[in-house]
Order: C-alpha cells, then structure tokens, then sequence
C-alpha cells in the first residue's frame, strides 16, 4: 500500500490514540482533584483505580494480540472504542467507590484494547514489513493526547463539572472515534499461506528468538516501570531538588516537546538503521537523563530534555523492534505478550516509587530510576547483536 493510500489510516488511528489516551490513561490528571472534593472519596483511592485499570489493560493485551492477528485490528480497535466509551459514562454516574472502581476497570479493558500495543499491531497486520514507517508516525499523533486533552478536560470540567466532562467523552468516542475506525481502518488482508519452513501466527519461537523475546520483555517492563515512576512524582522529586512548584512545573513541561521532537527527529531517518539502535538510543538518553538529575549538577532542564527525547524514541522502538525480530506473522500476538508486563508494571511502580519517596527520600528514588535505566541499557546491550542477524 501506497504512502497517499496509507495518510488517511494513519491519521485516522492518530486522532482515534489522541482521543482514547487523552480520555482514559491522561483523565485523572485534570479529574481526580475535582472528583475528590466533589464526593469526598480519598483521592489515594480515585488515583488507585487507574492502576487498577492498568492490571485490567495488562491483564487482557495478550489475548487482544492474538485477535489482531487473526481477525485484524479494525473489530477489536472498534471493541476498545465502545468499552472506552462504556466505562466513561459509568464513570460519570458513579456514586460510590466500588462503582467508580468498575468503571476503571471496564476503562482498563478499553486501554488494553486500544493503545499503542493494540494500534501497533493493526498497522502491523496491515502493512506487514513496512508497517515500520507507519508505526513511527502514529507515535507522533499520539505525542500530542495530554497536549490536546488535558486543555480540553480542563475546560469541561470548568463548565459542565467532572460527570458531565465523562459524559461528553464518552459521546467523543461514540460520536468520532468509532466513525473513525469503521470508515478508515480497512479490513485485515487474508492471513499468507504458511511457509512450512516459516513462522505461522502465533508459531512458537526457536531458542534464539526465545532468548531475544524474553530480554526485550525485560526491556519494555523496566521501561515501563522507570517511566510510570518518572510521571507521577516527578514535580515532587524537582520540588525535593529545592525547586519551587512553578520552576518545577516549568521545567517538567519540557519533557512532552522533547517526546515530540525526537519523533520527528526518528521520522526524519526513514528507517535507515536497525529498530534495535533506536531503543539503544533511547534507554541511553533515558539513563542519562535520570543519571544527570540524580546527581544534582544544577542541569535539570537539560536532564530532562535528554529523559523526554529518550522516551520519545522508546515509544517508536517498542513497536518496531519486535516487528524486525520476529517478523509480521507473529507480530501481533507477540506485542500482545510484550505489553502484559509492562502495563502490569506500569500499574504497581507509581505506589513502590510512593513507598521508596516516603520512606527514603526523593535522592533515594532518583538513585533507584537512575540504576533501573542503566540496568535497561545492559539489557539492551545483549540484544544489539541480534541487529547484524536480521
């Protein structure tokens, strides 16, 4: 398929991640202070849901894979869509905890469903081999869903109030992103004839492959790890730096310009070099960053231009990655495996990283992020050899 053929799939998957990141994984950014003090529910619980969402969202990824792989992605992206949906007006009818607990998890579901791993793998059934150039520009779409979202939730909340913001969410994903996805996500082609000497979807992996499917496991859940860490506490780790909450504020909002430019930056090399320098790349700006801001060198700004830009590229390198090392016909099912661990990580790092802060003190958590990347960086290191293989 043609680039003019591709531009609206993409696009049309790019504002379907802005809105569905920006209406779950980003939604209680702006809500949980307005939900809290219009129910009085302690806020440790409200933020808790959305992890419990993430165990949800980690805990369906596998079996969303291996749908994409048989069936494609434009059933399973409408599914999301609709349980996305679901779960936001639940959410804004919720009267009691337990009830706005259910509604996280039916959200979690809709992530698990219909994020990046999910949008990964229906570009990778619909493009194959080529689908690298296409997951590099979804990333870009997405790099702009707390950009879009967070103004956006801002101003709802201002003037139709928390449940009303839900609502009119959930109609956004009946109302836009459904279209979207049954208009413009084509069907799936037919699944190749497997080559009796090949891979067949979901085949199982030689020992090699096996080797390089558990270290890059072990690379997306540190990662994920590291960075769910990173997003929660970081204006308080620059506040226990003696920043104050605006300078704090400030210099943290230079983490999602970075995201972005690297990604244009990663578009702007056409896929030259191997999917495994671009992770390489970006555990390293990652580890270097976090390294500098343990430190303390007074280079704070710096430090997490080098952490965004590395996060940036691990976005792009997580979907490209497993595309190059186990080829298309295993991709999905495989992302889908890949993103089980690291969601559940994603879900359970915030509250040990709360722990750790509480106990031990913000350089303590800044020394343990900082040891997590350089310890990804080796992990990393023992995949590069697989680049001259492939």
């Amino acid at each position: 398929m043609t680039d003019t053929r591709r531009w609206p799939v993409i696009t049309a998957l790019g504002i379907e991640q802005i809105l569905a990141w920006g209406t779950s994984y980003y939604l209680l950014t702006v809500l949980a202070a307005p939900i809290a003090a219009d129910t009085g529910w302690p806020l440790p619980w409200i933020i808790g849901s959305l992890s419990a969402g993430l165990l949800v969202a980690g805990m369906v990824s596998p079996r969303v894979g291996r749908l994409i792989g048989h069936h494609g992605g434009r059933p399973v992206m409408a599914g999301s869509v609709l349980l996305l949906a679901a779960g936001l007006l639940l959410l804004g009818l919720a009267t009691s905890l337990p009830v706005l607990l259910i509604a996280w998890l039916v959200l979690g579901a809709g992530m698990g469903a219909g994020l990046y791993d999910a949008a990964f793998a229906t570009l990778g059934r619909l493009y194959g081999e080529a689908a690298r150039p296409a997951i590099t520009t979804l990333t870009l779409w997405g790099g702009f869903a707390s950009t879009v979202c967070w103004p956006l939730s801002a101003y709802l909340v201002e003037h139709l109030g928390w449940r009303g913001a839900c609502f009119v969410y959930a109609g956004v994903q009946i109302g836009v992103s459904l279209p979207l996805i049954l208009m413009f996500i084509p069907a799936a082609p037919p699944l190749p004839v497997a080559d009796p000497g090949g891979p067949t979807l979901g085949g199982a992996l030689s020992q090699a492959e096996l080797r390089a499917f558990f270290l890059l496991a072990a690379v997306v859940t540190v990662g994920g790890a590291t960075t769910a860490i990173v997003s929660v506490h970081l204006l308080t780790l620059l506040q226990e730096r003696g920043l104050s909450l605006v300078v704090a504020v400030a210099l943290g909002a230079l983490v999602g310009p970075s995201q972005v430019g690297a990604r244009v930056l990663e578009m702007a090399g056409r896929g030259r070099h191997h999917p495994l320098w671009t992770l390489a790349a970006a555990m390293g700006l990652i580890a270097l960053g976090l390294v500098l801001l343990w430190a303390g060198l007074g280079v704070v700004g710096l430090a997490l231009v080098l952490y965004g830009a590395g996060n940036g590229i691990y976005s792009i390198a997580r979907g490209t990655v497993p595309l190059v090392l186990f080829g298309p016909a295993r991709y999905a099912p495989l992302i889908g495996r890949l993103a089980m661990p690291s969601l559940l990580a994603q879900a359970l790092a915030p509250s040990v990283g709360a722990f750790v802060l509480a106990r031990y003190g913000g350089s303590a958590l800044l020394g343990l992020l900082a040891v997590l990347a350089i310890f990804n960086l080796v992990l990393v290191a023992a995949l590069l050899p697989l680049s001259r293989r492939t």
